[in-house]
């Protein structure tokens, strides 16, 4: 459970956030062919029935399946922020891992995790090369330390420019354990995509 010093702090760090995922996705600079431009469609998937699962107890993330997308990671990196203020993102030599925003909460714990993976980078594509292929009502599965395993069904599917990023719609507090993968989409303008993606899930078990 988030204690009211936590939600506190999250709060002031979302208000201190710059904005989206601005470093992510560097298109094809470096001689690397960059990968397909991709956009989706926002969608949003009708309420379940089903009520929601209890949060689970706090433990970090170690993987993260997405079997619309063919992702099948087994290691998840710790981010935090950066000078900017922007939240970082896995570098480039590990464009294949996802990462975890440590100052969310962990995934399956109430509020919202944040994650961020890179759809393409200076590299060429990268682990959510497939974006495009997931829908809502998909489902996200998130490893954890303890063994158990975070499972998420995608409820809404964003697509917005950088410039206008949800950010509090991101990044606040929730009253139930959700996530929130973000990725980056669109065209590339001046060596990086234009576009964040934003994956919204709710926790449905393990």
């Amino acid at each position: 459970m988030q204690t009211p010093a936590r939600i506190a702090a999250t709060a002031v760090l979302v208000a201190s956030l710059a904005a989206g995922v601005t470093a992510c996705g560097q298109g094809g600079a470096g001689g690397a062919a960059p990968a397909p431009d991709v956009s989706v469609r926002g969608t949003t998937a009708p309420a379940t029935p089903r009520g929601t699962p209890a949060a689970m107890d706090r433990s970090v993330p170690t993987g993260l399946r997405i079997p619309a997308a063919g992702v099948d990671a087994h290691a998840m990196l710790r981010l935090g922020l950066d000078a900017d203020h922007e939240l970082e993102v896995p570098p480039v030599g590990k464009a294949e891992q996802p990462g975890w925003w440590t100052g969310s909460p962990t995934p399956g714990q109430k509020g919202a995790a944040v994650l961020v993976a890179h759809y393409d980078t200076a590299r060429g594509p990268a682990l959510l090369r497939n974006i495009a292929k997931v829908r809502a009502g998909d489902r996200i599965e998130v490893p954890r330390a303890d063994g158990s395993t975070a499972a998420f069904e995608v409820r809404e599917i964003q697509q917005v420019n950088k410039k206008d990023f949800p950010t509090n719609k991101v990044y606040a507090a929730t009253d139930r354990p959700t996530l929130r993968l973000i990725t980056c989409g669109g065209p590339i303008v001046d060596g990086h995509r234009s576009d964040n993606i934003v994956l919204f899930a709710d926790l449905v078990g393990d």
